[in-house]
C-alpha cells in the first residue's frame, strides 16, 4: 500500500496531538512501518535519520537488542500489577537504581505514564506539603517561556503560546519571572522568591534548558543562585528534568551541573529510552516525610495511576540505566556536542537566514530569521529536511535538533548537511 492511502487512512480515524488534522495530509507527514538503529523508516521504505529522536524521547536508538531483551524478561514475569498499596520486584529494583544518580537527597518515587503527569503530581505534593505542615501556601513561581505540559496545572505553570489561551479560564495563576532570554531572568526571579517566600509553595524550573521555548540555554551559575534563594528562604525547589534528564545535556541529569539538589524533580521522556511511557515524580526524604501519618489519615497524598510503576517500563527503564553506564554514553554526549557546535557555526550560524544557534549537550536549536511574517520557515525547512532523509522538527520558526544520545560523529555531519541545503533551499524561495 502506498503512503498515499496510508495518510488517508491515518486521517481518517486518527486525531495526532499539537496538530491541525484538516491539514494534516497536506504537510507530508512520514507514516512509519519500522525502525532500527537512528533510522526511521516509512511505509514505501524511505529512511529517515531520526534528528529529534522521536520528540526527544529516544536515547539509544530504536530496536536495541538489550532493551528488547529486557522487555521480553518482563513479560515472562508479567507485564503490569498495580502500586496502589502493593509492590512490584522490578519496581523496586529501578526505584533503588535510580536513587543512587538522581540529585536529590534520601529520594523516593512516584510513578506515571508522562512528563505532564509528573509534573501535575509536583504540584499536587508541594500544595499538600505545605498543608501537613500546617501553613498553606497557595502561589508558585514559574519563567517567562517555561512549558511543563498540557494537563491543567502544568499549562498553567507554563507561559502560554500553543493555542493555550482559550484554556486561561481553567489556568491558576503564578508569579512569573522572566524568560531565560531575559540576562537577569535569575536575579528577578531570586528576588520574587524573597519577597513572596511565605505564600510560595514552589518554585519550577526547566533547569539549563528551556526546550519547548526553543532551546533557551541558561548559565548554571544563574540557576546555582536560585537554588540558593530557595534554600535560603524556604522554598520548595522542583526540577523540570523530563526533556533534560538522562544525559541528553552531557551529564546524567542538568541540574548536578547547576549545583542543585531540588526537593522535587521530574523525570519522564527519555526514562525508558523512548521504549514505553512512564514518568517519575522524585520527593526528598523531608518532603515524603512530611506525609507520614496515622492510615488513611489527612496527611495521606490520595493520588495514584492505575498504571503508575508499569513493570514492562520499569524493566526497560532498568536497563537503559545499566546501558548508559556499560557504554559510556554520557561521553559520546559530549564529544558529538562539541562536534555539533563547531559544524552549525562553521556551517549554519553564518548564514543570513539564521538568527541564533543555540545547543546544550544535544538539545539544539536554530532560530531562523525570516524577512517578514507568515512565511513559515520553520515548517518548510523541516519539510526539506525530510525530503533529504533527516527527520526534523520545529519550534515556530526555531529548527530542533535533538538526536539520540548514540549519534555517531558521521550521523551528525549528515544532520548539518541536511540542515544547510534545507535552509538555503528555503530562504532561496520567496
Amino acid at each position: 500500500m502506498r503512503h498515499d492511502e496510508w495518510v488517508r487512512r491515518d486521517a481518517a480515524v486518527v486525531w495526532h496531538g499539537f496538530t491541525q488534522m484538516a491539514a494534516y495530509a497536506e504537510n507530508r507527514p512520514v507514516v512509519v512501518e519500522r525502525a532500527e538503529g537512528r533510522e526511521l523508516i516509512d511505509v514505501e521504505g524511505r529512511r529517515y535519520l531520526d534528528a529529534i529522536s522521536s520528540l526527544w524521547v529516544t536515547t539509544l536508538g530504536h530496536c536495541v537488542p538489550e532493551l528488547d531483551d529486557a522487555v521480553r524478561a518482563q513479560l515472562a514475569r508479567g507485564a503490569h500489577t498495580t502500586m496502589l498499596g502493593n509492590g512490584n520486584r522490578t519496581v523496586v529494583e529501578l526505584s533503588e537504581a535510580l536513587a543512587r544518580v538522581v540529585p536529590v537527597d534520601d529520594p523516593h518515587f512516584l510513578y506515571a505514564s508522562d512528563g505532564a503527569c509528573a509534573v501535575e503530581q509536583a504540584l499536587k505534593i508541594a500544595w499538600q506539603f505545605w498543608v501537613n505542615r500546617g501553613e498553606p501556601r497557595r502561589t508558585f513561581l514559574a519563567f517567562g517561556g517555561a512549558y511543563h505540559g498540557d494537563t491543567i496545572g502544568a499549562l498553567s505553570l507554563g507561559d502560554g503560546g500553543f493555542g493555550t489561551e482559550i484554556f486561561d479560564p481553567l489556568r491558576f495563576a503564578v508569579l512569573r519571572a522572566p524568560g531565560f532570554d531575559d540576562p537577569a531572568c535569575f536575579d528577578v526571579a531570586a528576588s520574587m522568591v524573597a519577597a513572596h517566600a511565605g505564600e510560595l509553595a514552589a518554585v519550577v524550573v526547566e533547569p539549563l534548558v528551556q526546550g519547548a521555548a526553543g532551546m533557551r540555554v541558561a548559565d548554571p551559575a544563574d540557576l546555582a543562585r536560585l537554588g540558593e534563594a530557595c534554600r535560603a528562604h524556604g522554598v520548595l525547589l522542583v526540577c523540570d528534568e523530563v526533556a533534560t534528564g538522562f544525559g541528553r545535556t552531557g551529564t546524567l541529569f542538568a541540574s548536578q551541573q547547576c549545583g542543585l539538589r531540588p526537593d522535587l524533580l521530574c523525570l519522564g521522556k527519555g526514562l525508558t529510552a523512548g521504549y514505553l511511557a512512564m514518568s517519575a515524580t522524585v520527593a526528598s526524604g523531608p518532603v515524603f516525610d512530611a506525609f507520614l501519618g496515622e492510615d488513611l489519615g489527612p496527611r495521606t497524598l490520595y493520588h495514584g495511576h492505575s498504571y503508575g510503576g508499569n513493570a514492562l517500563a520499569a524493566a526497560v527503564a532498568l536497563r537503559h540505566l545499566e546501558l548508559i553506564e556499560a557504554w559510556d554514553v554520557l561521553a559520546n554526549v559530549r564529544e558529538r556536542s562539541a562536534e555539533l557546535r563547531g559544524l552549525l557555526d562553521d556551517r549554519v550560524a553564518p548564514h543570513p537566514a539564521v538568527r541564533e544557534v543555540r545547543l546544550c549537550g544535544l538539545m539544539g536549536g536554530v532560530e531562523l530569521a525570516p524577512p517578514r511574517e507568515g512565511l513559515r520557515w520553520g515548517r518548510r525547512v523541516c519539510a526539506a529536511a525530510v525530503d533529504r532523509g533527516v527527520l526534523l522538527r520545529p519550534l515556530g520558526d526555531v529548527v530542533v535538533l535533538v538526536p539520540p544520545l548514540t549519534v555517531t560523529s558521521r550521523e551528525v555531519h549528515r544532520i548539518v548537511d541536511v540542515l544547510a541545503a534545507a535552509i538555503d533551499e528555503t530562504a532561496g524561495t520567496p
